[in-house]
């Protein structure tokens, strides 16, 4: 079974999604063996079935270096009482071996028909317009690269194209932050020599940064390189002073570069009550995006939910849901263009602009 991706049920073509981050294939390997089966089927954030009801068109699909192989556990992100340290490094070649499985996933779904990877952003176009859930690889920290760099470009010639340098662990190329509340993400050293290297080589080869769960000092040595600056799951600290969030320099930076910033839909990143109770609602991702637009600009801001990587707020169980954060905005005023940059075109010209 194939879906017509862009015929949303109850949506409005105009309300199509392209998101900046999700972890189903990742969540797909580790706990199921049928990548078709579990896509098509399971309870989970991201499936055939969800992306259709809520007009998900496209978006990052991470790859994601798990310690073990085990079915995700978002009880762990249920509240943020407690500081939760930053997590022990992974060695490359488990990391590898993880990540090239997950690629091994998303081929699966791809040649089903249920998935169609894109290397461009004009091939991201292509297939939303066709009606085709379009992908663009994404590698959520640089756990399983080579001090030579020799993996990333190996990564690049299976389709990678965008490339998280940290997630809130240690790599021989930078620092991720730990998960913390009433702090700021300068939590740490910056990027080392080989983490510069890779940014600069991500740079020849035509591959985004991502800086999400980067430090602060990392965050400006990525800035230091030149070009837009991007952190397709990351929110506003002013609304919500943890860790993994943004400062409002951080977010103008984003803006002056010309590059993007993606709304997180994780309670921990929502609100300050989000992260205490692990609860939050969708009048939180609003507060999020007014400040977010106001700091980085209207033609910065997208969506990066992390769908299958955080639990979501009320009323957001699943990518069939999205339907209601759009509703929201139109409650809130955003008017019918800022909506529609929002949920994609802002995304899709970005990549374009980048990747061709």
């Amino acid at each position: 079974m194939v879906l017509e991706w862009n015929r949303p049920c109850g949506s409005a073509m105009t309300d199509l999604v392209f998101d900046g981050h999700n972890d189903v294939l990742s969540r797909i390997w580790c706990g199921f063996g049928d990548a078709e089966a579990a896509f098509l089927a399971k309870d989970f954030h991201v499936t055939a079935q969800n992306a259709k009801a809520g007009g998900l068109a496209g978006g990052f699909f991470a790859l994601f270096a798990v310690p073990a192989r085990a079915p995700f556990d978002f009880a762990k992100f249920s509240s943020g009482n407690v500081a939760m340290p930053v997590a022990p490094r992974i060695e490359r070649p488990q990391a590898l071996d993880a990540i090239m499985a997950q690629i091994g996933v998303g081929k699966r779904l791809e040649r089903a028909g249920h998935l169609h990877f894109a290397c461009s952003g004009s091939e991201l176009r292509d297939h939303i317009a066709a009606g085709r859930l379009a992908g663009l690889l994404h590698l959520e920290g640089a756990d399983p690269i080579d001090p030579d760099l020799f993996v990333l470009d190996a990564l690049y010639a299976q389709g990678l194209r965008s490339l998280g340098l940290v997630w809130s662990r240690y790599t021989v190329f930078g620092e991720g932050v730990p998960f913390a509340a009433n702090q700021d993400g300068d939590t740490g050293a910056g990027l080392t020599d080989l983490g510069k290297a890779l940014v600069a080589r991500c740079k020849e080869l035509g591959v985004v940064v991502d800086t999400s769960h980067l430090t602060m000092r990392g965050f400006w040595d990525v800035a230091e390189a030149g070009g837009a600056l991007v952190a397709t799951h990351s929110n506003a600290y002013s609304v919500c002073n943890v860790t993994r969030n943004l400062t409002d320099e951080q977010l103008k930076a984003i803006g002056e570069t010309n590059g993007m910033v993606g709304l997180n839909f994780g309670t921990l990143f929502l609100s300050d009550e989000g992260w205490s109770t692990g609860r939050a609602n969708i009048s939180d991702m609003i507060r999020q995006l007014d400040h977010m637009i106001e700091q980085a600009g209207e033609d910065h801001v997208g969506m990066g939910s992390d769908f299958d990587g955080a639990p979501m707020p009320d009323g957001i169980k699943s990518a069939a849901d999205l339907p209601k954060l759009v509703a929201a905005m139109r409650r809130a005023d955003y008017g019918e263009a800022l909506i529609a940059k929002l949920l994609k075109d802002n995304w899709l010209k970005f990549l374009t602009r980048e990747l061709g």
